[in-house]
């Protein structure tokens, strides 16, 4: 038992090791666009910071979902966050897995390439509208009353710059619309329905979307409207954007190197190569490069079948 527990260990340390020296060449070459995500989330941060300095609390707007969806309350308001912690980790983790399991059908830092990509454009988006229009927060520190409802004037550039992380973060007002908890499941969601191979998780994990969207509700952190423009938003999003990047490539062959997208320009000259074979009536095998005849209405070979023919016909 001990050597058997032995091998499969030495076995699991090589598959790390040789899919860390993947990643890493990948992360080489990608790292410019992997930190220009990165940077985007701070600016993100810094943004929803930003907006709190103008938001002045006001009265509760009416809310569709607000009637239909009971209120949680401040004592179960966690529940929402527990179930948003879930996703965010298990996504990761999963993304994570080709370092572990043999079945690997993604590269990570090729699929964080993507994610980061879809977060980026989503929360630029998110950043227009809540700045545009600052509405009156629905959640709990944020009405009428509470002390943390406004924000006094900042006293230097770095109170700013630092956003008062965490808490800063956790009990921001102002940036409603759209909800970036759902930015972050959808992109979640959307990125394994289309890399998973999972189907009952990828059944869970748009179950699990729908829930977090009710309990976000429910808990008053949002209204309606932030969480519905971030289900169609988000899903516009992710569809056009994919469609500007190179496609992953597929790992399931089994093959041992690396499959890195191909250079567009490689791509085109292949592409222009085969069209000009065709063109010319050849697949590029010395074989087609033959000379052809036509005689008595068929194609023969090369000029030696002519003779032959000829010389039985008697002519």
């Amino acid at each position: 038992m001990t050597l058997y527990v032995a091998r499969e260990a030495s076995k699991l340390w090589k598959r790390i090791c040789k899919e860390v020296s993947i990643e890493i060449l990948l992360l080489a070459e990608k790292w410019k666009l992997l930190l220009a995500g990165l940077i985007f989330q701070y600016i993100h941060g810094l943004a929803a910071r930003g907006v709190h300095y103008f938001h002045r609390p006001g009265p509760t707007l009416q809310d569709v979902g607000f009637y239909l969806l009971p209120e949680l309350g401040k004592e179960r308001a966690y529940i929402s966050e527990t179930v948003f912690t879930f996703v965010f980790f298990s996504f990761v983790l999963w993304t994570f897995h080709p370092f572990i399991f043999q079945s690997k059908k993604i590269y990570t830092v090729l699929l964080w390439r993507r994610v980061l990509a879809f977060l980026v454009a989503s929360q630029f988006l998110r950043i227009i509208t809540f700045y545009s229009t600052q509405l009156p927060g629905p959640n709990y520190h944020c009405r009428e009353g509470s002390p943390l409802a406004t924000l006094p004037r900042p006293e230097s550039v770095l109170e700013v710059l630092f956003i008062n992380f965490p808490s800063g973060v956790i009990y921001g007002c102002g940036d409603l619309i759209f909800s970036s908890h759902m930015i972050f499941t959808l992109v979640f969601v959307l990125t394994y329905q289309k890399y998973g191979t999972r189907r009952d998780i990828k059944l869970l994990a748009w179950l699990t979307a729908v829930t977090q969207s009710l309990l976000i509700i429910a808990s008053r952190k949002h209204y309606t409207v932030d969480v519905v423009v971030a289900w169609y938003t988000v899903n516009l999003v992710v569809f056009f954007v994919d469609k500007k990047l190179p496609e992953l490539p597929d790992r399931t062959n089994g093959t041992p190197s690396p499959l890195l997208p191909l250079v567009t320009k490689d791509k085109d000259s292949r592409t222009k190569e085969e069209h000009h074979k065709l063109l010319n009536g050849n697949s590029g095998d010395t074989v087609d490069w033959r000379p052809r005849v036509q005689v008595n209405g068929k194609i023969l070979e090369d000029a030696n079948s002519v003779h032959a023919d000829t010389t039985l016909n008697g002519t």
